[in-house]
């Protein structure tokens, strides 16, 4: 292997002269932030001013959702009737947020509600049977709301009601064929050409409120009058970034928004959770993906999620802080326990690896927790950019996790593998399963036969999609403070990604961090200087040495007041 060839495949976007030119000055921005705008799919003016300028007063009417009108009717039915409903949700950290916008909107417009959050390891996913009987045996109810769940529900739907309980179900997973029948099934899925496919729960709950709140007005109901729903938008954000959907649509509202409301936030709740995770004084996508996200999750995944939900729910700070620190320490037992799953995995993959056989990587143990397989396939898969399943249990149905790269539907192939497995489900870039630990050698075996015909070998390197080929000059503290406009970051709508031909070092590369596992830079063209970093390469990486092209995330770096660019190093290619 040439160990001056980049780590990536890179992919620079085609220069689209003319269509920049006009874009940047009907819309007054720069050619770069034009370029990158064309880069993600935004072409007409109308439409790049409200992305650049998410309002709440842009999102669509809820009632285009399907079946949103019947699940309103039901609902308003049962406050009418003061019936009690019960809000049956997940526990990830989208049922979670879900879920306690519900109770929240729920109790305070003058419906008799509860809540309950399955038990991972005792119930699984969704409306099992063990966890709808325990559910109505704790809150025996005729009504039934399914929230993040509840799509592929089809046999415990209709057993539900055989026994007069009706049920809504509010989600955006995919829809089973044959579908269940509950009497609404509000998912966006139901229309494949319709809008709001980028929704998660937590974006569906605001619209279901939202979409209550419009009609309790319609009946002058004084609690609806007085309800506002802007506050909830916290947990939209929460949810929504943390379930890592595209940040387009309207999920670029809730995002931009639900971020400014997370900030200001005096949800007692999440003011203990920054407090535990040490957050910045600026919360962003970062800060929700790998701080407070974790945290919610981490109970889910190692023993009930009722503990992030109380969190949510509570009123006091003295209630919250008990229970944030009980999170933080759950969180730091997932990660002890993911981490040594992981260096487990990556030893004994690396130990027989072969690149040029090797198209998917499945791996299993007993008593591997099966709450953090997912986390652990997506470490595998970063260490060797092969398709990778972990599974873990014990007995004779083991549970596990697998995440996929571009090109390999992972949901196809478990389909391809049916008869050896118990169970299966999800979608091309992640999927689950049950197995008989018997069957996982002919798993593997059946799994790398099916990738060694779909996978072609340029595919078996990452692509690094590149927005633009600049010139150090191009760079100033004015322009990359324009092009984070962008902001949020996330799915479908990536961080600003350039590349710099033919830079060298001004000084030599310094290994930074305890153990040396980062670099800093000095780059030059010969005009402009830039310092740039390179995050988490390793001690052994090698490094460019005289001319390079460099990829790199251009930033904003504050020191002592002081604003200057730097660069996040994301690849590098010698000349």
């Amino acid at each position: 292997m040439n160990k001056d060839a980049p780590r990536y495949r890179w992919s620079i976007a085609p220069v689209q002269t003319s269509l920049r030119e006009r874009l940047a000055v009907d819309c007054d921005l720069s050619p770069l932030l034009a370029q990158c705008l064309l880069n993600r799919g935004h072409a007409e003016p109308g439409t790049i001013l409200n992305f650049l300028d998410p309002r709440l007063k842009n999102l669509a009417d809820p009632y285009l959702l399907p079946d949103m009108q019947l699940a309103v009717e039901r609902l308003v039915a049962a406050r009418e009737s003061k019936t009690s409903i019960v809000i049956f949700g997940d526990y990830d950290v989208d049922g979670v947020t879900s879920t306690a916008l519900l109770l929240e909107a729920f109790g305070a417009l003058g419906f008799a509600v509860n809540g309950y959050l399955p038990n991972r390891m005792e119930e699984g996913y969704g409306l099992s049977s063990e966890g709808v009987a325990n559910c109505l045996e704790k809150f025996p109810v005729k009504l039934l709301l399914a929230v993040d769940c509840g799509s592929t529900s089809v046999e415990q739907i209709g057993c539900l009601a055989q026994r007069g309980v009706d049920v809504i179900v509010l989600d955006h997973h995919q829809i089973s064929d044959p579908p269940p029948e509950p009497i609404a099934l509000v998912n966006p899925r139901k229309n494949p050409t319709g809008r709001f496919h980028e929704l998660c729960s937590a974006g569906l709950a605001f619209k279901l409120a939202h979409a209550l709140v419009k009609r309790l007005r319609e009946l002058n109901c004084p609690r609806a009058e007085a309800f506002d729903l802007k506050p909830l938008l916290d947990l939209v954000a929460l949810g929504t970034i943390a379930d890592i959907v595209p940040l387009t649509g309207e999920n670029r509202i809730f995002a931009t928004r639900g971020l400014e409301w997370l900030n200001t936030t005096k949800r007692a709740g999440l003011v203990a959770l920054k407090s535990v995770a040490q957050t910045n004084e600026s919360i962003g996508v970062h800060e929700v993906g790998f701080q407070l996200g974790p945290r919610l999750n981490a109970a889910g995944r190692l023993e009930n999620a009722l503990q992030a939900l109380d969190l949510l729910r509570a009123t006091s700070i003295a209630e919250a802080k008990p229970l944030a620190d009980a999170l933080d320490s759950c969180n730091g037992e997932r990660q002890k326990i993911e981490r040594g799953i992981s260096e487990q995995v990556i030893g004994a993959v690396r130990a027989r690896f072969n690149p040029e056989t090797d198209f998917v990587i499945v791996e299993g143990q007993p008593l591997w927790h099966i709450g953090v397989v997912g986390i652990v396939a997506s470490r595998v898969l970063h260490e060797f950019y092969r398709p990778t399943i972990i599974v873990g249990g014990e007995g004779v149905e083991w549970r596990g996790s697998g995440r996929s790269i571009e090109g390999f539907d992972l949901a196809a192939a478990l389909r391809e593998c049916d008869d050896l497995l118990i169970r299966h489900g999800g979608h091309a870039m992640a999927a689950g399963l049950t197995i008989d630990p018997e069957k996982l050698e002919l798993f593997r075996t059946r799994m790398n036969e099916i990738a060694r015909c779909k996978i072609k070998p340029e595919e078996l390197k990452p692509v690094l999609r590149l927005d633009a080929e600049i010139q150090l000059s191009d760079l100033t503290v004015t322009s990359v403070t324009e092009l984070e406009r962008l902001k949020p970051f996330g799915s479908q709508n990536p961080s600003i990604q350039l590349v710099v031909r033919g830079v060298s070092h001004q000084r030599a590369p310094q290994r930074i961090g305890k153990e040396g596992q980062h670099v800093k830079f000095r780059v030059t063209d010969g005009k402009r200087t830039f310092d740039a970093l390179w995050w988490n390469c390793g001690t052994d990486t090698t490094l460019p040495k005289v001319m390079f092209d460099l990829a790199f995330v251009p930033q904003i770096n504050e020191f002592n007041g002081n604003s200057s660019v730097q660069l996040k190093v994301l690849d590098w290619c010698s000349v």
